[in-house]
């Protein structure tokens, strides 16, 4: 069983003389590949350049990474797969798993992600998580063909959406721009969400991920519930997924939460309002054995608002104690363990973390201080994308330009290029054809 688990689309294995284990050498080469390394210069959730101290994509994946391993180590230490050790994924494993969920993103964070499904609304779409399993199956360049070539588990791990475009996408929901009597076109932000799936034209790569398990194990992980006025939505993950996705949670509730309390976005008197003392009964006893400072509520609010050090010990108990809150559930209509199994959050403590969630949206995604740059970015990707879809052959650099004739002047090539971008790359693009007095001939492009 674990030898088809560590098979790579390729067919290559390690040699003989490399010590490594085949899941570190997925990790070695989520950490080398150039998409990890343009993860530092995307938004997270504020903007880059704003401050040298708030979190980017990329220090967003190392902390996802060191929760979910955390994860991991709980689940062993407290032996809740006592019976199935053997499935816990090593820390290699859920690391690069951890490391890759974010390589789709494109710039200027959700905001790129609206405009890019947009501009390929007749033509695939586009979404963040679809564009990860694209980049690690395809367009990284470790082997032709073939991209990262990581192993199946791996690759099973990163599948966050394991539903196809076609089956997800609800076509009454059509991406569009805002009707509203101005000389600007400004897209629609609700219309133009993407259905969380993957690309159909990957759907070779996902039979061979999904390879191992039984025709009924697939047909069910692959299910999804319609929803009347959304795309619907997919119901199943994989165990090494569902880690990955716990741990993606916590560091997106608490840590956004840190940079937003230390920028001012979050005050005292707006948390204590949107966070009260009943929402944190099980953190507070869980407080009760080792207090910040003072115990209680307050004590607790007393050290998330205090100096940076009290803060930064705060955020650091609230992480552990959510890691202390994960539970293994199984689902019994799976006969692989690999898909029976999840690792969830018990009830109060998702609750609470829906909570400090919703407040991050609330007061820090939808603040138009962030807003505004969003929509700057928005903006910028969508006239970026048209110009070159127009002009391909005068605006896309020469080898993009061969990629792009090679297959049939596909469109889904200048949404590669442009998703791979940077926020500053974007920006440089952008400046460079619409701005009059920016650009010179010595840019690189």
């Amino acid at each position: 069983m674990l030898q088809q688990w560590t098979e790579r689309r390729s067919g290559k294995s390690l040699h003989a003389d490399d010590a490594r284990s085949d899941f570190d050498v997925d990790y070695a080469r989520v950490v080398h590949s150039g998409s990890f390394r343009r993860l530092q210069g995307k938004t997270q959730i504020l903007a880059l350049g704003d401050d040298d101290f708030y979190r980017t994509r990329l220090t967003h994946s190392m902390e996802v990474a060191q929760v979910a391993e955390g994860v991991a180590q709980q689940i062993r230490h407290r032996a809740l797969m006592a019976d199935r050790q053997e499935l816990i994924p090593t820390a290699a494993l859920i690391s690069a798993v951890s490391l890759a969920h974010d390589l789709g993103h494109p710039p200027f964070g959700h905001g790129g992600e609206t405009a890019l499904n947009y501009c390929m609304r007749n033509d695939g779409g586009f979404e963040g998580n679809a564009q990860t399993l694209r980049i690690l199956a395809k367009l990284e360049g470790y082997v032709a063909g073939y991209g990262a070539d990581l192993t199946r588990r791996a690759m099973l791990g990163v599948l966050k959406y394991p539903v196809a475009r076609s089956v997800a996408v609800n076509e009454a929901v059509v991406p569009s721009l805002l009707k509203s009597p101005t000389t600007l076109s400004v897209i629609d932000r609700e219309t133009c969400k993407p259905a969380k799936s993957y690309y159909d034209d990957e759907a070779g790569i996902i039979s061979w991920i999904l390879a191992p398990f039984g025709d009924a194990d697939v047909k069910r992980f692959q299910s999804v519930r319609h929803r009347g006025d959304a795309h619907a939505k997919s119901l199943h993950k994989s165990f090494d997924s569902s880690v990955m996705d716990v741990a993606d949670d916590i560091a997106y509730g608490v840590h956004d939460l840190e940079d937003a309390i230390a920028i001012g976005l979050v005050s005292r008197q707006r948390f204590c309002e949107a966070i009260g003392e009943g929402r944190c009964r099980t953190l507070l006893s869980a407080l009760e054995a080792r207090p910040l400072g003072a115990s209680g509520y307050e004590g607790f609010v007393d050290a998330l608002f205090g100096d940076p050090g009290e803060r930064k010990r705060a955020i650091g108990r609230l992480v552990h104690h959510f890691l202390r809150g994960v539970d293994v559930v199984v689902d019994e209509g799976f006969d692989d363990p690999l898909l029976a199994n999840r690792a969830v959050l018990n009830e109060d403590d998702r609750v609470l973390l829906n909570d400090l969630q919703g407040l991050v949206v609330d007061e820090v995604i939808e603040n138009p201080r962030v807003q505004h740059l969003e929509f700057k970015g928005q903006t910028m990707v969508v006239a970026v994308f048209e110009a070159m879809a127009a002009e391909p052959r005068r605006l896309l650099p020469t080898d993009t330009y061969a990629a792009y004739c090679a297959v049939g002047r596909d469109s889904r090539v200048i949404c590669d290029y442009i998703a791979a971008m940077t926020d500053r790359a974007l920006l440089k693009t952008y400046d460079r054809c619409f701005s009059p007095r920016m650009g010179s001939v010595f840019d690189r492009i």
